[in-house]
């Protein structure tokens, strides 16, 4: 079955990372092996193809909080612009190519989608499947903080970007983010009304409780949570109530289970816990928590964040590459899912709020 992952670090770890993910993860992995912390990925293009992984929300990633980061967190706005302007251009570089098509407006994903189903068609054809479409990016930016202001959105939506998260970890510069209690900047309200005119999809994971129902108040346009778990099933402040759930759902939003051991078992500690005993099937938990809050199948889904910032030691320990996503077919049916609810979780819903998003 079609994957479609709304959260993957792409750019951050070939750029940051000097990782080529047009190998395969297993020769990653062991030109990686000497580095501390690192020959541990799960990401990289063969295995998205052979996972059927047709479409990803790819990324673009550069804080600005005031406490810089190697890589991640810069001292200036203009650094943090710059980071993120050459993680697109790579993406496009990539695009030039061959190896990706950019998905950008209802025909672009129509088409796109067409060509996966009609490539998945042909393996039951005497001669076998034909040539692999490219992989799909809508291209997303984790936190806002490389909008240098409100006003360049626009900049940004002429050059690709369709979706659009707020803030990361920590006090962003248009809404405070995980472990903080900081609400909507000054700058917010004005970003998420020329998010609202130009159409992009707000993105409210990394949301403090704070800034995630102000931001509703602030926006009308279709919503998601790319990579987010619940908070009832495992308690700490980066996941969502069931209010929080509830409100997604209520404006006919997607939310993406996310990967992270750390968001999978309550109480994990990284670098001194393990990922044993977490599976896809606790993944799966959240999905399925999901769909009874809603009552149907229609907003869970994969946003499986991996390799964003860790490796498949804080992964499932039944997942070895970004392929093993397609366990949760069957893990799904033996809970009772039927075909067409698989479908919705696995790439459906994503192509439902794309379409709607973009005109349908």
């Amino acid at each position: 079955m079609l994957i479609i992952d709304s959260h993957l670090d792409l750019s951050m770890n070939a750029l940051a990372g000097n990782r080529d993910l047009l190998c395969s993860v297993y020769t990653i992995r062991a030109r990686e092996g000497s580095i501390p912390g690192k020959g541990l990925g799960t990401v990289a293009f063969p295995e998205m193809r052979q996972g059927r992984v047709a479409l990803s929300f790819a990324t673009l990633i550069a804080r600005c909080t005031g406490k810089p980061v190697p890589h991640i967190d810069y001292d200036t706005v203009a650094q943090a612009y710059g980071m993120a302007l050459g993680q697109l251009a790579y993406y496009r570089a990539l695009e030039r190519e061959g190896h990706v098509r950019i998905v950008a407006d209802i025909n672009e994903l129509d088409s796109h989608i067409a060509a996966w189903e009609a490539w998945e068609a042909t393996f039951s054809l005497d001669d076998g499947p034909g040539p692999q479409p490219p992989l799909g990016f809508v291209i997303a930016i984790e936190g806002a903080d490389p909008i240098v202001e409100p006003n360049q959105l626009e900049e940004w939506w002429s050059a690709g970007l369709r979706v659009l998260g707020l803030t990361h970890y920590g006090p962003g510069r248009y809404a405070g983010g995980t472990a903080t209690e900081l609400g909507l900047s000054d700058l917010g309200p004005a970003l998420l009304a020329e998010m609202d005119r130009l159409g992009l999809l707000l993105d409210l994971t990394h949301c403090s409780d704070q800034a995630f129902w102000q931001a509703l108040e602030h926006y009308g346009g279709p919503v998601l949570g790319s990579h987010q778990n619940a908070r009832e099933l495992v308690p700490h402040q980066r996941q969502w109530t069931d209010e929080q759930i509830q409100a997604i759902i209520e404006r006919d939003g997607v939310i993406g289970s996310s990967c992270d051991v750390w968001m999978l078992k309550p109480g994990w500690i990284r670098k001194e816990d393990t990922n044993e005993g977490v599976t896809l099937e606790t993944l799966a938990d959240h999905m399925d928590y999901v769909c009874q809050i809603a009552g149907n199948s229609r907003h869970a889904a994969i946003g499986s964040d991996l390799d964003g910032g860790f490796g498949q030691d804080q992964s499932p320990q039944d997942l070895q590459t970004i392929a093993d996503l397609q366990k949760l077919v069957r893990i799904l049916a033996g809970r009772g899912y039927d075909q067409q609810d698989i479908a919705n979780i696995m790439y459906g819903n994503w192509v439902r709020l794309l379409r709607q998003a973009w005109g349908a």
